[in-house]
């Protein structure tokens, strides 16, 4: 199916921030905007996941599949 349909790998895109550099981003310090940085990972993957899947929706209707 992501032969026919290589846009979709875009929705790894939050998998990938949530989980998959879960580990490497479990720290507290440094901090970024003054939010230690665990949560500035999370926060900055929850803004970035609704523009994955715009991208890959929009991909889908320019082939014409939505």
């Amino acid at each position: 199916m992501l032969k026919k349909r290589p846009a979709l790998l875009w929705l790894l895109a939050p998998y990938v921030l949530y989980l998959g550099v879960l580990p490497l981003v479990d720290r507290v310090h440094p901090t970024v905007l003054g939010l230690p940085f665990l949560f500035f990972w999370l926060l900055l993957a929850t803004l970035l996941t609704p523009a994955a899947v715009y991208v890959a929706w929009r991909s889908d209707r320019k082939r014409g599949r939505a």
